[in-house]
């Protein structure tokens, strides 16, 4: 017991989670656990610092990813096309409470994958639908629910857009940690994280938070919508985006259909050549932050590899796993969604959680299957319900914008319920058949 806890690998994996928990700046967070695995591990400052650095580059294709995308979300947010989708759901289903609730999770699907906007269409469609919400009664935790569902199971599940990433990000870490798959295998597997999703959608919406509520009617500022038109700036930016699509099932290759695509948009008029820094700086402001939590996270994945510590705690652990698999199932789990709630960005959780799981996975006889499920399930929990989560903040965002809903109690803690306790109960019982 005593040298499981003095172990280099828990105190700084334990210590990172504590920080991040008391919201502690998360990359000041980061980078202090990697000097401090790697001055229990025997490194000097010089050297933990000089792996960190090195290591960042093992996610260079994923910030690059990021940026880009961060930019082409900038040019959606500076055209009509959001606005056009305002008045679609005013005008043909905001008339009937669960289909418009589904839509939602629906649109918000887009928003990973088709458009890839991420969180930026949240403030422009959500605010001018509380009045409808309002009238027909409903509970907003559903509504958190349905935003957080679209915003999270497209990358689990599909290999477009930012689910390419999570998937490309989650085949280059499991290949770096001996567990050799292909793209094709890890899509072939994830989509099974989507029956969690839906069950953890289906609790929240019809069963949870399905009562009438009533709020105060409030002024929200509205969108103009009477003249709406498809201007060169708008087809600009969606042929754009349909050009994006194509060349990603086309080459695979995120950052490459990104770039084509911004170019596009800047040939077609979708993006003006005088505010190209602007947009791109709108971008930065959007993804460069996750990005760079991203890189630090692989430099102190990294620090773990080198400490040469993984053995001894896979060693140190594996008896007791050995007897045990739903129990080891569930506690990698469970140090998965503690390291997201705390980071707050499940792409960031990825290369530490591998680094630890793979070694002991292996050991355990699990199948690849298992353990790419393992990893992107564990990856994926406490995405939603963090409060530092982009997916939360977001969603918070639109639902507060007449001041009727808090962060935690009305988004946070019903997405934390909804999924990831379907996430850690059915995702460890689907694992235990791979």
């Amino acid at each position: 017991m005593l040298s499981l806890l003095s172990n280099p690998i828990l105190i700084s994996v334990v210590l990172m989670c504590v920080l991040c928990l008391f919201r502690f700046n998360v990359l000041l967070s980061i980078l202090i656990c990697a000097l401090v695995a790697g001055l229990l591990s025997g490194f000097s400052l010089q050297d933990s610092m000089q792996i960190l650095t090195l290591g960042m580059q093992g996610n260079l294709k994923t910030a690059l990813s990021y940026i880009l995308l961060g930019a082409i979300a900038a040019a959606i947010s500076r055209t009509n096309l959001t606005a056009f989708l305002v008045h679609f759901v005013s005008r043909f289903i905001s008339h009937k409470k669960y289909l418009l609730i589904f839509s939602i999770a629906l649109i918000a699907c887009f928003s990973q994958n088709l458009v890839p906007i991420h969180i930026a269409f949240i403030p422009i469609l959500i605010p001018p639908l509380l009045v409808v919400f309002n009238k027909l009664k409903i509970d907003r935790r559903a509504v958190a629910c349905a935003l957080t569902f679209g915003l999270t199971t497209p990358y689990m599940v599909l290999p477009l857009g930012f689910g390419l990433i999570f998937q490309d990000l989650l085949r280059e870490n499991l290949n770096q940690n001996n567990v050799f798959v292909s793209l094709e295998m890890v899509s072939n597997t994830m989509y099974l994280g989507a029956i969690c999703m839906l069950v953890g959608l289906i609790l929240g919406v019809c069963v949870f938070y399905a009562k009438p509520r009533e709020y105060k009617e409030a002024q929200i500022q509205k969108l103009n919508l009477d003249n709406l038109k498809m201007g060169r700036k708008e087809w600009g930016v969606f042929i754009g985006l349909i050009f994006m699509l194509a060349c990603q099932i086309y080459t695979q290759n995120l950052p490459l259909s990104g770039l084509i695509s911004f170019i596009l948009m800047i040939i077609l008029g979708g993006v003006e050549y005088k505010k190209v820094d602007f947009v791109f700086d709108e971008g930065l402001k959007i993804m460069g932050y996750v990005a760079f939590v991203m890189l630090v996270a692989a430099g102190f994945a990294e620090v773990l590899k080198q400490s040469g510590s993984i053995n001894t705690l896979v060693e140190l652990v594996l008896p007791f796993m050995r007897e045990y698999k739903l129990i080891a199932i569930i506690l990698m789990l469970l140090i998965g969604l503690l390291i997201t709630m705390g980071i707050g960005t499940s792409f960031g959780t990825i290369p530490i959680i591998a680094t630890l799981f793979c070694p002991l996975c292996l050991e355990l006889g699990f199948s690849y299957a298992a353990i790419i499920f393992i990893i992107g399930i564990a990856g994926a929990l406490g995405d939603a319900g963090s409060p530092a989560s982009e997916t939360t903040l977001g969603v918070s965002v639109g639902l507060k914008a007449d001041t009727q809903a808090d962060h935690i109690k009305d988004v946070c803690i019903p997405t934390f319920i909804c999924f990831n306790g379907s996430l850690l109960v059915i995702g460890s019982i689907i694992t235990l058949f791979l």
